[in-house]
């Protein structure tokens, strides 16, 4: 069933809709009477509650769009009924309703010129790269024009309507023809007012740059910068994790680090980090890359763009996955496309063999998972009065395969068997894309929060005020962290501001500013934890606190085959996986190599008592040397450290671009026709990197985007 929030909001949306049709409906028959205390009524309250959408009710606003019932339209029929009332109530002087009507039209044809050219000032401010953490005073940009005025064309045409219609209704309630030509008038002058303020973001002062000064900028750039190793990621606006738990490692690896992204939007989404990140949308502009002194990209996923840069011959590329699971399905056969696959331990190598999908073993290397070094190691049973149990199924995936996720099956009997110990604390964490496939897991979920929301108001009772003073003092330390976290992150820009005024503000950071937003992280998390009652049982979703903070609270984990289970390892914490696959216990641990040091839970969660008991109780405990064996087989062995192996492997590969790249130069200069006379000289002269037959950048980029993703 769905949430009460959910709910709550649905009978919000409802209401409102069905508001705005009684007052349409109340302007329509107040004109048609005529009764004027009702037109008038109905109108302004109309307006209104039109504002109030704007502002509270996107998702109602996106529904009405989609029927064709945007604000322009509702404002319009709004104002035609007004005009009708006007004819049709006896008091108001007939002479005045054609040059009323004559003057909303103007003023409507303002509001069209001004969104006009607030459309040529937000092209004139898109640039062809985004960046972040770089230095872009040579780009003249400038501040973005009034967020109002460029960017909200459905809020500046209400607010604007305001004289307007309170003019008309004065009209028609006083039936004084002054008020409704002073109003239209307001209405009018405030959207030519705007259109020409606009449109001095076109004139030569305001005006950035052309895209080839743009391009060229970059190349300086990177030409100053000379990067050396890189991460390349595309995705939706939920996958940004994926490459933000990489940023750390990045940051550490010897050379010249650089983020290369493809969607704008994403550009805000990456973390805080010191390193320098750069958006390239269109296809045509990453090839400058070829010529660039990268030459490594690390790969966190796969995309439809991937291929794009893997056309680039001087880089090697290196998929590093965003996680291990023991799932066949994870052996993408797409991990074929790159130079190398990165994984943690043997086991990672053994399954892309069994998968069989064309990745050659001397392609894989054991790097292991150096971005689990926050992960804090077990110290055995639990001393406190209760034990924290992590809950995080994992989603249901693509291939619709049973068992990807035990939320469908087996999660309320998990939470019922956990909530059902009295002195169990409950954690519940589930995947973000939950539900985004088959709408049985987003149900569960539902009813799965539900339980737990019952749960603790049951505790509630029972705790009384006790527990208020901690809670109080807690909230307090958090807003604090949560102040101090946010004046390191957030930058100094304005909410109006677009991403040229960003790129002018997020320029090179202060140094150090990685490790002390860190600080300020940790110390968040802290206090995330202590404002919250020690007994409560939480739902925890969002970017924070993520995944290993939970680890870290933890003293045991109920999750399902996925990269959760291998990286919770890393703890050597006791844990268990939910078997919803229809095989056997035996079979599902053969099968599945990080279930071999984990209690199997079956879809009615029976074993979960045993669980918690063998926590509390080492002795019950069978799993502590199997668990260290598979941390090993897992993750790789601990000496050297994983960040080593892994910088170790960044220097490798280098080395072989810049092997493969000097062979080409050779080869190149051996061809005949690759060579041309100095006009001074007459001697031979090289031709460039890349400048031969299939390697022009130009004729790279002369497909459509489309088209190299298909």
């Amino acid at each position: 069933m769905p949430s009460a929030g959910l709910t709550a909001r649905r009978a919000v949306q409802l209401a409102a809709l069905l508001a705005l049709a009684v007052f349409y409906t109340a302007q329509l028959a107040g004109a048609l009477l005529p009764n004027v205390p009702v037109f008038v009524t109905a109108s302004l309250a109309g307006l209104a509650l039109d504002i109030y959408l704007t502002h509270r009710q996107p998702g109602l606003l996106a529904l009405l769009g989609k029927v064709r019932f945007d604000v322009t339209t509702r404002q319009l029929l709004r104002d035609m009924l007004i005009v009708i009332g006007l004819v049709r109530i006896p008091d108001v002087p007939p002479d005045i309703e054609r040059p009323l009507t004559l003057l909303l039209l103007v003023a409507y044809g303002a509001h069209f010129l001004c969104q006009a050219v607030a459309q040529l000032v937000r092209r004139s401010r898109t640039l062809p790269v985004v960046t972040r953490n770089i230095d872009t005073s040579g780009l003249r940009l400038t501040k973005a024009p009034p967020r109002l005025l460029a960017r909200q064309p459905s809020r500046r045409l209400l607010r604007f309507s305001i004289p307007g219609t309170l003019g008309l209704t004065l009209t028609a309630g006083l039936s004084v023809d002054v008020w409704g030509i002073v109003g239209v008038t307001i209405t009018l002058l405030l959207s030519l007012g705007s259109a020409f303020y606009l449109g001095t973001w076109l004139l030569s002062g305001k005006r950035r740059v052309n895209d080839e000064r743009v391009l060229a900028w970059l190349d300086s750039w990177l030409a100053d910068y000379q990067p050396t190793v890189g991460m390349y990621f595309s995705g939706g606006t939920s996958s940004a994790y994926q490459a933000n738990m990489w940023l750390s490692t990045l940051a550490s690896v010897r050379g010249r680090p650089i983020v290369v992204l493809r969607e704008r939007f994403m550009v805000q989404k990456i973390d805080a980090t010191d390193v320098p990140v750069v958006c390239i949308p269109k296809v045509a502009d990453l090839m400058r890359l070829e010529h660039s002194s990268v030459r490594v990209l690390l790969h966190p996923a796969n995309s439809g763009k991937t291929s794009q840069v893997l056309r680039i011959p001087t880089i090697k590329h290196a998929f590093t996955n965003h996680g291990e699971s023991d799932k066949l399905s994870s052996c993408n056969p797409y991990a074929k496309a790159y130079d190398e696959v990165w994984v943690a331990g043997p086991a990672a190598r053994e399954r892309y063999q069994l998968a069989e999908v064309g990745v050659a073993d001397a392609d894989v290397v054991e790097v292991g998972r150096p971005q689990l070094a926050p992960i804090e190691r077990w110290s055995g049973a639990p001393t406190g009065e209760w034990l924290t149990v992590l809950y995080a199924p994992t989603w249901e995936g693509w291939d619709g395969k049973p068992g990807n996720t035990s939320i469908i099956e087996a999660g309320e009997n998990i939470v019922a068997r956990l909530l059902a110990d009295e002195r169990v604390r409950l954690v519940y964490k589930p995947h973000p894309m939950t539900g985004s496939v088959d709408p049985r897991a987003g149900a569960a979920d539902a009813r799965v929060r539900a339980m737990i929301a019952e749960a603790n108001t049951r505790r509630a009772e029972s705790a009384g005020a006790a527990a208020a003073a901690p809670a109080e003092t807690g909230a307090r330390a958090l807003e604090q962290a949560e102040h101090e976290l946010e004046a390191l992150t957030a930058a100094s820009f304005g909410r109006g501001a677009d991403e040229m005024e960003r790129m002018l503000t997020q320029g090179v950071p202060e140094h150090g500013r990685a490790q002390r937003v860190d600080a300020a992280l940790r110390a968040w998390e802290d206090a995330f934890w202590g404002s919250l009652p020690a007994w409560e049982h939480q739902v925890v979703t969002g970017p924070r606190p993520g995944i290993y903070a939970c680890f870290n609270r933890a003293d045991v984990l109920v999750s399902d085959v996925s990269s959760v289970i291998s990286d919770y390892l890393s703890s050597e914490k006791p844990y268990a996986v939910a078997n919803t696959s229809g095989m056997s216990e035996e079979a599902f641990r053969e099968v599945f190599p990080t279930v071999r040091a984990g209690v199997v839970v079956s879809p009615d969660a029976r074993e979960i008592p045993g669980l918690l008991e063998a926590v509390r109780d080492p002795a019950r405990d069978g799993f502590v040397e199997a668990r260290a064996q598979l941390k090993t087989h897992l993750l790789g062995p601990s000496d050297p450290p994983s960040l080593a192996r892994f910088d170790q492997a960044v220097q490798d590969l280098a080395a072989e671009a810049e092997a493969r790249n000097a062979r080409f130069e050779r080869r190149e200069a051996e061809i005949p026709g690759q060579r041309e006379l100095d006009a001074d000289t007459g001697e031979e002269l090289e031709s460039p990197v890349g400048d031969g037959e299939g390697l022009d950048p130009t004729a790279s980029g002369a497909e459509s985007e489309d088209a190299m993703t298909g």
